[in-house]
């Protein structure tokens, strides 16, 4: 299970020197998910995921295609690399996360999903 903490937004002691009190304790509801980190293979691979109230999730473990809009429409291409994300070591390994851009072999495109999520890579092409 991850760690949940709080970011820390205002400083310990009040003004008038008064500590402040703690609001309320840490809840497991607050601890969210594991990061899925969809990384790029030959073919696609899900993985179900029980979350709270029993509902299950599909998680994309691997991805090989993504659904690209263009000019013409809505087409289906191969995923071969990260080629840009936000974290350089995400471009290394192959991991797609959403605002990644992918080489595929219609061209660059920009992920427009959050991909461990909706099970499902979506994106845009990029000029």
């Amino acid at each position: 299970m991850d760690q949940y903490h709080r970011p820390k937004s205002k400083k310990v002691n009040s003004g008038t020197g008064g500590r402040r009190r703690k609001y309320r304790d840490k809840k497991l509801a607050h601890v969210g998910g594991t990061f899925t980190a969809t990384r790029v293979a030959d073919e696609d691979e899900r993985v179900k995921d029980r979350s709270r109230g029993g509902k299950t999730d599909l998680k994309l473990k691997k991805a090989a295609t993504a659904s690209v809009v263009t000019e013409e429409g809505a087409k289906k291409a191969k995923i071969q690399k990260v080629v840009e994300s936000h974290n350089p070591d995400y471009v290394r390994r192959n991991i797609i996360t959403k605002g990644a851009v992918l080489e595929t072999d219609i061209g660059k495109v920009r992920v427009t999903n959050r991909v461990g999520q909706d099970g499902l890579v979506n994106g845009v092409l990029v000029k």
